[in-house]
């Protein structure tokens, strides 16, 4: 017999992952259906509604997140993750990406929750996120049985400080598309209202399109606030549109430009990368020249440029990094002076953040696997109440 959601309450944590937050759900406590699913979790979130007033929705892109969890059924792996971007101001449920940040949450509620055995000192969750079709492996700090969130290592965009969670990207290339370079080339142009526009298409993690932010007029070291301030930014962000949106049709996310704009919000991601140079973080810290690598800006759903940086999208910059010839190998190499580049300093809204890697064997293009130092604590856990 079907069951009935309506007015009813089901079991539910909320959990901080990096620089975003999502409401953890068991699969086994949601419909089964799709439709009915998205449902439950738009209600849960109080979408569509600009405030999510009516939910647990933070009304912006990283706290309006939901993570999916099962104990796993495939070799080697101990539990499947899915993720969804829930959309603030429309009826949507993302299903198309996976988020870093919260993937670094995903091995300590899995321990929390019983569904992985807690080993002392440090606790190795292998993850299957769903949307990609890749493995994760958390490295995940235990004591007394459960995860350990307090200790002494800090993340910008985090106030305080909480213990390590390492993630490791297996084989991160072609998550959305299953080519390193979705259009077969290191870069490619797009004319706009006359103007031709340079651009970087690569596919690891997620999908992100790289552009310099000089050729829309703008440093590429603003600030949300600041870029959201500069009279042209209208005019910017209906360009990054329609090169965002040239790559949903190539991955087949949407059938024209019109399409991709409502209903391909999620992927491609689109970025700024240019030079490090000094400037100030949201945060109020200075970020200084020889402390990065690469500048770095991120938008997210509805062309917002986003405080921090994603998880994936910084394991997708340190993989076009250790592309030749795309815009990131081209800056960063510059930077530091090589073309194999192990580690990489992304100056971003909110301070640094740093990605490793793995190199492939002789020289060849991408990275083997990509690495991110997160942190991650559960705040709240009991039950949301359905409408």
């Amino acid at each position: 017999m079907k069951k009935n959601y309506s007015n009813t309450k089901v079991p539910c944590v909320y959990m901080r992952g990096g620089t975003s937050k999502a409401v953890f759900f068991r699969d086994e406590d949601l419909p089964q259906d799709p439709k009915e699913r998205d449902k439950v979790i738009l209600s849960a979130f109080g979408s569509p509604d600009r405030r999510q007033i009516d939910g647990m929705g933070g009304a912006n892109t990283s706290t309006s997140k939901v993570a999916i969890i099962k104990k796993s059924n495939r070799p080697g792996i101990d539990v499947d993750y899915d993720f969804g971007q829930v959309d603030v101001m429309a009826p949507i449920v993302g299903k198309t990406m996976n988020c870093g940040n919260i993937s670094s949450a995903v091995g300590p509620y899995a321990i929390d929750e019983g569904l992985v055995e807690a080993v002392e000192p440090m606790t190795e969750v292998h993850i299957f996120n769903t949307n990609t079709q890749k493995e994760i492996i958390a490295q995940v700090p235990v004591k007394d049985g459960r995860f350990m969130s307090e200790g002494d290592f800090a993340i910008d965009g985090v106030p305080g400080t909480a213990s390590k969670v390492t993630l490791k990207f297996v084989e991160p290339q072609g998550a959305a598309s299953g080519k390193l370079l979705p259009t077969g080339h290191v870069k490619d142009t797009i004319e706009i209202d006359g103007k031709t526009y340079e651009y970087s298409f690569v596919d690891a993690a997620n999908p992100v399109i790289f552009v310099h932010p000089e050729d829309f007029g703008v440093k590429g070291t603003e600030i949300p606030s600041e870029f959201n301030a500069l009279p042209e930014c209208k005019e910017i962000c209906r360009k990054l549109e329609i090169i965002r949106g040239t790559g949903a049709v190539l991955l087949g996310y949407a059938k024209d430009l019109e399409d991709a704009r409502i209903n391909s919000q999620t992927l491609p991601k689109i970025a700024f990368a240019t030079k490090p140079v000094d400037y100030t973080a949201g945060s109020g810290k200075e970020i200084k020249t020889e402390d990065i690598d690469i500048v770095g800006r991120l938008f997210s759903v509805n062309m917002k440029m986003i405080d921090a940086y994603m998880g994936t999208g910084a394991i997708c910059t340190i993989t076009a990094a250790n592309t030749h010839g795309t815009i990131v190998n081209e800056i960063a190499a510059e930077s530091l002076g090589t073309q194999r580049i192990k580690e990489l300093r992304i100056g971003h809204p909110w301070g640094v953040m740093i990605a490793k890697a793995d190199l492939r064997e002789n020289n060849s293009e991408g990275i083997q696997c990509g690495y991110l130092d997160r942190t991650a604590r559960r705040i709240m856990d009991g039950f949301v109440y359905i409408k």
